[in-house]
């Protein structure tokens, strides 16, 4: 498949985001063939460009998170800049922007200022808590949204304390996602009826959708979950994480009873905790027990051939090796070429993820914004 035939191509996005959700986001659709315009304050850019490690002049992070992209310093504040970026916005099918509310505003470049000149604009506003309320302008990142949304406190360690995310779940599953759906729904609005939108995307708001279990539990009995006490969270010895001798962890998840039976059959549960109902506690302490007592590789090799979800969790280099995540070597930095993607079953807006986690790619060097449009 080559450049143009790519489902967004000729798409042009204009991207005023910074860090995670907004990049991620037009990192998406840069991958199915829109043409990015970045935005980024003169001198640093991006924050993101300072992080650890590094690849070149700016970080790893940023490398991997904007690539595809052109990025141009502009100086928002200042208005025959600001009055540069509002014709690129003219311009553009999409602007991103996520600034505090309000602020893209004050800049003379929100929605009301971007679509008076450009009615088909799709203006997508990514924020923390919604343009409007107590919190609207209240500073945050991805775990004060976590935290603010109830999510945070579901899963709490021996102490009943919460527990870091293994990701920033809010960024992506509650930002960077819900943007891209969006935006291409309000494109397809445009092509329908010629008319943009102004698509906001609040995270915390979104997390909903990862605590769907919660709410429909509450609206039946009006209870909210308990802290580790759940059937996800901790309390069922179905869905569990054992230690092993060696300090290595199992992830069980054997939830139905078939997989539940087999499981307490060959790591050998005593037949009267196989009903673990009204007794989970004593069957938790008693998995973990037998669990404790071999090495992750005894687990593994019993594991392996049964079919009990039930496995020992692995370390990023044992998941490369068995092949179930692939990532390319620093030394393969050009950008995947255009025949390498398929879109005819596409998992994820992220192209390459089809294949392998992509390569660390050459990233647009901040340059100054030409005196005419980049996409001439």
């Amino acid at each position: 498949m080559t450049t143009e035939q790519l489902p967004l191509s000729g798409v042009r996005v204009l991207d005023l985001s910074t860090l995670l959700p907004g990049p991620v986001a037009t990192l998406f659709l840069a991958e199915a063939g829109a043409d990015v315009v970045k935005l980024e304050r003169p001198g640093r850019g991006d924050e993101m460009r300072s992080y650890e490690p590094r690849f070149g002049e700016a970080s790893a992070n940023y490398a991997i998170l904007n690539r595809h992209k052109r990025a141009f310093a502009v100086d928002l504040k200042d208005p025959a800049q600001r009055d540069r970026a509002l014709e690129l916005a003219a311009e553009a099918d999409v602007v991103v922007e996520q600034f505090r509310p309000g602020v893209a505003d004050r800049l003379g470049l929100g929605y009301e200022a971007v679509s008076s000149a450009n009615s088909r604009v799709v203006y997508c506003s990514i924020n923390g808590y919604g343009s409007a309320g107590p919190y609207a302008t209240r500073a945050g990142h991805d775990l004060n949204y976590l935290a603010e949304s109830g999510l945070l406190g579901v899963v709490v360690d021996r102490r009943g304390s919460p527990t870091l995310p293994v990701s920033v779940l809010a960024d992506i599953a509650a930002g960077a996602y819900p943007a891209v759906v969006n935006i291409l729904l309000a494109l397809r609005q445009v092509e329908a009826t010629g008319r943009g939108a102004h698509v906001e995307v609040a995270m915390t708001s979104n997390l909903q959708v990862l605590g769907y279990g919660y709410f429909a539990t509450h609206q039946v009995d009006g209870n909210w979950p308990v802290p580790g006490g759940e059937l996800l969270t901790g309390g069922s010895p179905r869905y569990q994480i054992y230690p092993t001798a060696d300090g290595r962890h199992i992830a069980c998840a054997a939830l139905e009873d078939k997989f539940w039976r087999r499981l307490t059959e060959i790591v050998g549960l005593d037949e009267e905790l196989l009903d673990d109902a009204g007794q989970e506690q004593r069957v938790i302490a008693a998995l973990a027990e037998i669990f404790s007592a071999r090495h992750s590789d005894f687990w593994r090799d019993l594991l392996s051939s049964e079919d009990v979800c039930t496995s020992v969790v692995a370390t990023w280099e044992e998941s490369v090796a068995a092949g179930l995540v692939q990532v390319d070597g620093p030394d393969r930095v050009s950008l995947p070429g255009a025949a390498d993607r398929s879109f005819a079953t596409l998992p994820s807006p992220l192209a390459p993820a089809l294949r392998r986690a992509p390569a660390i790619v050459s990233y647009p060097e901040l340059a100054d914004l030409p005196d005419g449009s980049p996409w001439a």
